[in-house]
């Protein structure tokens, strides 16, 4: 197995952890709980998770130690499993997976190694704190600075003068460049960072390229997924706000600022000079027209495509996108325009 745990908790251990209300239901405070299981895989000895009611069938006949429920399903558990009941379940289940697996959260060396492999370049010029790690074929250019405990992955390379704060990983074959990442930064493999933004103009010859001469600033806790693109800034810097997280396959573009702790879905496109507040969330395969504003705490669904500023706290849906109650009327309205027969009802009445 590529995860498997060591550690145990207790039912009482794991109430206590997450603050849910542990309900024994025939069983002993004490039993343990050594690993996690989906409902259909549940066994003795691990915790399951139901987040709604349209799973409540699937208990029937589980076998798992204990099962972790939404308050409102606390009585829904079968006899001799162990219910704990909480308000975001979920979130409690990270919790236990996160004491359970500690390997899983964050990404450790590929290769296995610490510190400096000899397969690696690292320019004589480059300097890297105690602790980290430079594995094979990577590449550190000159200038560059690694804080202690980051990890940079086989095949990665790491061009002149950038930085690298503590505790970050950097996957397998990444590319960064006219970038500074802060500490805690996580980006998966195969993602490229500070490349060329999309700069053209017409000119008698066709299109001219505009020199990108900006940078990259990702703040701490980022964490970006595999195969993520940012552009650096063609003037202003294109940043990336602390504890933000990024799926696969985005497209950030050149001076696009993004705030603190959003959450933006696999292949979205942010064009540029786009401005994102905190707390955004954002579904996937969303489209942004450039220089568009969106406030603090907006949800935009996935699909959307955003062609004007949303404003803080607003839930957007549909292409182009507009208000989510606007959109779901408009499209009962389309439905029921498709459907002849209750037109014709329609028209009977008056």
């Amino acid at each position: 197995m590529f995860f498997s745990s060591d550690a145990y908790l207790t039912l009482s251990e794991i109430a206590e952890l997450t603050g849910a209300e542990l309900d024994l239901n025939g069983a002993d405070a004490s039993l343990r709980v050594e690993g996690l299981s989906s409902l259909a895989s549940a066994r003795p000895g691990h915790l399951t998770l139901v987040t709604a009611p349209r799973y409540v069938p699937q208990l029937e006949g589980v076998r798992a130690a204990a099962v972790l429920l939404p308050t409102e399903l606390k009585d829904k558990a079968p006899e001799g499993t162990a219910v704990l009941t909480h308000d975001h379940p979920q979130s409690a289940f990270a919790a236990v997976a996160a004491r359970l697996y500690p390997q899983a959260v964050t990404p450790s060396p590929v290769a296995g190694e610490r510190g400096v492999s000899a397969q690696a370049s690292v320019d004589p010029t480059a300097e890297l704190e105690d602790g980290a790690t430079v594995e094979p074929f990577a590449v550190i250019g000159a200038g560059v600075r690694i804080g202690a405990a980051s990890v940079i992955a086989p095949h990665a390379v790491i061009g002149k003068n950038v930085t690298i704060g503590r505790g970050c990983f950097i996957g397998t074959g990444v590319t960064v460049q006219y970038a500074h990442l802060g500490d805690g930064v996580i980006v998966h493999a195969g993602s490229r960072i500070g490349q060329d933004g999309f700069g053209y103009v017409p000119g008698p010859r066709g299109l001219q390229k505009v020199p990108q001469i900006g940078r990259v600033i990702i703040q701490d806790g980022v964490e970006l997924g595999a195969n993520v693109t940012v552009d650096r800034g063609a003037l202003d810097d294109t940043v990336i706000g602390a504890g933000t997280k990024i799926d696969n396959q985005v497209q950030v573009a050149h001076n696009v600022q993004i705030g603190q702790a959003c959450a933006i879905a696999a292949q979205t496109g942010l064009s540029g000079s786009v401005s994102i507040g905190d707390g955004v969330l954002i579904g996937g395969q969303v489209g942004f027209a450039d220089h568009l504003k969106v406030g603090s705490r907006a949800q935009i669904a996935a699909k959307a495509g955003v062609m004007n500023d949303i404003p803080a706290g607003e839930r957007w849906a549909g292409a182009p996108a507009m208000p989510a109650r606007q959109f779901f009327r408009l499209t009962a309205a389309i439905q029921r325009l498709a459907r002849p027969g209750e037109r014709k009802k329609g028209k009977d009445k008056t």
